[in-house]
């Protein structure tokens, strides 16, 4: 069974996708990890970020592995190294929807993400799983919440790793984010025709961890994924 989570930057689904993944005991995949370690090696690298041909070809060469710790978020290993941090500081963050924007990188990063949910029961996240990834998912939810909200999460988890941040250079990131992923013409983000819209503001991340409970158990009453 495959339950896709999309949403917009701050939304909460890597929160609750990892919930509702320890929850179910379903294997968590954090989509957007995959394009930070590309934004990664390409600014160590110097690779130029409009340039989507190298960019893919980067992302076709690298070996990136993510491995759940158990609730504490997700390890990534790009070519045998620990990126993990790396990967959250906000000069990736910042330059990934750019990166995220080229096609060559998301054809690239495409057959890793089916290859990893080809067999087995996951939790996806991220901003086209519904639409592209994993367009057949037996349920499909896409989390939404205003840009105040956001962008208060974005700083409170910037704060965590100890990273200091100015909350209106945070909302205005965010809201730069929103544009380049609702714009770009590979994938752009957008709630699957058959997505479940949840508004997430004012919610705490258990209260809509055990919404998306309800819906996959109507999912499964549903029929066979």
């Amino acid at each position: 069974m495959i339950i896709a989570i999309d949403g917009p930057a701050g939304s909460g689904k890597s929160t609750v996708a990892r919930g509702v993944a320890r929850r179910l005991g379903f294997t968590y995949l954090d989509s957007g990890a995959l394009y930070r370690a590309v934004t990664l090696l390409a600014l160590e690298g110097g690779t130029d970020l409009d340039d989507g041909a190298a960019l893919g070809l980067l992302a076709s060469a690298a070996s990136i592995e993510l491995h759940d710790r158990d609730g504490e978020g997700v390890e990534v290993h790009v070519n045998g190294r620990d990126v993990s941090h790396e990967i959250r500081t906000p000069q990736v963050t910042g330059a990934s929807s750019t990166v995220a924007a080229h096609s060559e990188v998301r054809a690239a990063l495409l057959s890793k993400q089916r290859a990893l949910i080809a067999a087995g029961n996951y939790v996806v996240e991220g901003r086209d799983i519904g639409t592209v990834v994993a367009p057949d998912a037996a349920l499909k939810v896409f989390l939404t919440a205003d840009a105040d909200e956001r962008a208060r999460r974005r700083a409170a988890e910037f704060e965590r790793r100890g990273l200091q941040t100015e909350a209106r250079e945070v909302k205005a990131a965010i809201e730069k984010r929103d544009r380049l992923d609702s714009t770009r013409s590979a994938a752009p983000l957008r709630a699957a025709e058959d997505a479940v819209n949840l508004d997430t503001t004012g919610l705490e991340s258990d209260a809509v961890i055990e919404q998306v409970l309800d819906l996959v158990a109507g999912a499964r009453a549903a029929g066979p994924s």
